[in-house]
């Protein structure tokens, strides 16, 4: 199901000057001239159901998303059908710019548990390099942040062995949901990812993915949930994925 079939855009339920992400202790806050601007860039909000895809790749795209609740992932799909998950979404982060430099998607976005997203005007978006170098800086600050990201991820695939892999996925993801907010004010503190999840984003089989998991189990730092996980012991799992997060003090979102 593609956005333009599923999507039902309702009125901005939640004013700018109210948004939760304000109060979150990660995120920097608007000026008051910035905060105008985005409300009035803001039309819409979407809520998108598990599994919705929300952009599909191939596709021209006229909206732009910030997630406000909830998590989603971006992914690529093969011409046979294998899936490569390259990254999550979780509330701050923009989804859909990569429209604004290419003549159509060259990814797709879902929903992987139920989402609200706050939809923005894309044809709207010069208006804001022009007239808001500082959140034009944001924007920047965005993407320069997702490809940092995705050089770890590469790295990871590259040269980190099926345990070391899936150790850093899940300690990178239960470090992002803990930094924006999202454990605690969302729910318990659990990674909502099923295994299939887990391998299509190590370039895994299924049956290798288990054997991996079942690893981490038994070491004590995971606990398996019918659907998703919760780490138990961030230190070891850290270790054991030889990786530590760098400290990025508050970031951005539109």
């Amino acid at each position: 199901m593609t956005m333009t079939q599923a999507k039902t855009l309702t009125p901005p339920r939640i004013p700018c000057d109210l948004c939760p992400l304000r109060r979150r202790e990660a995120f920097r806050d608007f000026s008051g001239e910035e905060l105008q601007f985005v409300a009035n860039f803001k039309f819409g909000e979407h809520l998108a159901e598990p599994g919705t895809t929300i952009i599909a790749e191939g596709q021209r795209h006229p909206q732009l998303y910030t997630v406000l609740a909830g998590w989603g992932f971006r992914y690529k799909i093969l011409e046979d059908g294998r899936r490569q998950i390259l990254n999550y979404l979780l509330p701050g982060d923009l989804a859909g710019l990569q429209g604004n430099l290419m003549s159509e998607m060259l990814h797709s976005v879902e929903a992987l548990t139920r989402m609200s997203l706050c939809v923005f005007e894309r044809q709207r978006l010069t208006a804001l390099f022009r007239q808001h170098p500082s959140l034009a800086y944001d924007l920047t600050w965005i993407a320069s942040r997702e490809e940092s990201m995705l050089d770890e991820h590469l790295l990871s695939i590259g040269r980190r062995t099926a345990l070391e892999r899936a150790a850093y996925l899940l300690a990178f993801l239960d470090h992002r949901a803990h930094v924006t907010g999202v454990f605690g004010e969302e729910g318990p503190f659990v990674l909502p990812l099923t295994q299939q999840h887990v391998a299509d984003t190590l370039g895994l089989s299924l049956v290798h993915t288990n054997k991996t998991l079942r690893k981490l189990l038994d070491a004590g730092v995971l606990r398996w949930l019918d659907r998703g996980s919760e780490v138990l012991d961030p230190a070891r799992l850290r270790e054991i994925a030889g990786w530590q997060p760098t400290k990025e003090g508050r970031r951005p979102f539109i």
